[in-house]
């Protein structure tokens, strides 16, 4: 009896193997990055006063926001949050970050240099930017459909995605699919699971 409970164990154990080890597989297989657009061209002052371009960041791998450094709402935790990516690949001359100001008029290159300080900014290549707030609000809501706008009823008086956005070497905005097969596009910063999606996905980009 005992002879045929093994063999009738051993069965449903390779019968579990069969189902289970491919979704364990997958579980762990590299995501696959599809790409959703092109950076288009962009010129602005870093808070060091400086103008940095696309030119900047070629061959680099970088996340992007849309902030403001008034923001009493989510800016505070999205900042948080991507100084726990800046520490990951701090070091590595081919990742950087992107932070523009959708408040160009109060945030200036020096308030910007206060502001990264505080938040423990300290990347070489992090650039807080600002410039002309039309050309600003354009790279947001049509070069990277982050949504960016002014709204006197909101906390603040402006409103803002709290999606990140990564680009790789080429200047490409890259993202995984869903299990549909679908562009997740970006990634949301306030969420915990989301920003360790954007740092596996910065690895891959990396290595390209």
């Amino acid at each position: 009896m005992k002879k045929y409970s093994y063999v009738g164990v051993a069965f449903i154990i390779l019968i579990f193997g069969i189902y289970a080890i491919p979704k364990i597989v997958a579980k762990f297989k590299t995501p696959k990055l599809v790409t959703i657009g092109k950076v288009p061209n962009f010129k602005f002052t870093n808070q060091n006063g400086k103008i940095i371009t696309n030119e900047f960041y070629k061959n680099k791998v970088y996340v992007v926001e849309f902030f403001f450094t008034t923001c009493p709402t989510i800016c505070p935790k999205m900042n948080k949050n991507m100084v726990t990516i800046q520490d990951e690949f701090f070091g590595n001359p081919n990742f950087g970050i992107a932070s523009f100001s959708i408040n160009p008029k109060h945030d200036t290159p020096q308030i910007l240099k206060e502001y990264a300080k505080k938040h423990g900014a300290i990347l070489k290549n992090w650039n807080f930017l600002t410039g002309k707030q039309d050309a600003i609000y354009n790279l947001a809501n049509n070069g990277f459909t982050l949504y960016a706008g002014v709204n006197s009823n909101a906390e603040g008086g402006f409103e803002h995605s709290g999606m990140f956005a990564l680009v790789d070497k080429n200047g490409n905005i890259r993202s995984r699919v869903d299990k549909y097969g679908n562009p997740i596009a970006f990634y949301d910063g306030l969420n915990p699971k989301e920003i360790y999606k954007i740092k596996e996905d910065i690895t891959i980009l990396l290595k390209e």
